[in-house]
């Protein structure tokens, strides 16, 4: 069954910002990574 569950825009910006944060630790962007391919694709 497939998920889904997708990613508000607050946590999808929030996330942003984690990804290009130089100093957010390996985990903090693997999690916001994982956030961030769950948000809806389209224009």
């Amino acid at each position: 069954m497939a998920n889904k569950k997708q990613t508000s825009s607050n946590v999808a910006s929030t996330a942003s910002k984690v990804l290009k944060s130089p100093s957010a630790s390996k985990a903090c962007k693997s999690v916001a990574a994982s956030a961030l391919s769950q948000t809806k694709k389209g224009k």
